[in-house]
């Protein structure tokens, strides 16, 4: 345990034997924070596309926040997004690109997780000028039972002291457009949206510098 949150509720470094969990969150999350079970044809893919990367990538950031019925939500972070995503084009995709199947480019023939093997075969990992000033970037996502508890808080608050003790000067997070929550929350933590045009939205936070945390 590396934070306790009460009632059960802690975080924990994310294992390779997280892999399964951590795909099953990304699924049940997938959709602006809904289920994404009824649209998705292959159930692990968000997650080989979203958080297994983190924990195979970038360990020392990736965290399991679990329950008494088990994982209940991770939190994931990049020190580095630039470093990261060479990382993802090098030693991930490569392999995902061999096992999945690109469904081509007319979206209209797209069924189930087309969208998800389309993006596998045509990834972009360019970095957006606007958020130079935040090198780092993190990703959090909680099951329903895991809400309402400031959870998510504290959980952001633990990753902005790990980036900062790292150095970092920033930390952004993509976020889906229509997720009004996720957007009021970070709001509420002091992340402001950067405009990045023709691309997701994107919060994002300036961190000070922290001493260096051991664990």
């Amino acid at each position: 345990m590396i934070l306790d949150f009460g009632g059960g509720f802690f975080l924990r470094r994310a294992t390779a034997a997280d892999h399964q969990g951590l795909a099953m969150i990304c699924l049940k999350t997938g959709d602006a924070g809904k289920d994404a079970s009824g649209r998705e044809d292959d159930p692990e893919l968000l997650g080989l596309l979203y958080t297994i990367p983190y924990q195979v990538l970038e360990p020392e950031l990736a965290f399991i926040i679990d329950s008494p019925a088990g994982a209940a939500g991770y939190l994931l972070g990049a020190a580095d997004t630039a470093a990261f995503n060479a990382s993802l084009a090098s030693d991930w995709y490569p392999d995902l690109q061999r096992r999945v199947a690109d469904p081509g480019s007319d979206s209209s023939h797209w069924r189930g997780s087309d969208w998800a093997r389309h993006r596998i075969h045509h990834p972009d990992f360019a970095v957006p000028p606007a958020l130079a000033a935040y090198p780092s970037h993190g990703h959090i996502d909680l099951l329903p039972q895991a809400r309402g508890k400031g959870i998510g808080r504290r959980a952001m608050a633990f990753l902005e002291q790990r980036l900062a003790a790292r150095g970092s000067t920033g930390i952004h997070l993509e976020v889906m457009a229509e997720n009004d929550d996720a957007l009021r929350f970070y709001k509420a933590i002091g992340l402001e949206v950067v405009q990045v045009p023709k691309r997701c939205v994107y919060v994002a936070k300036r961190l000070a510098h922290a001493p260096a945390i051991a664990g």
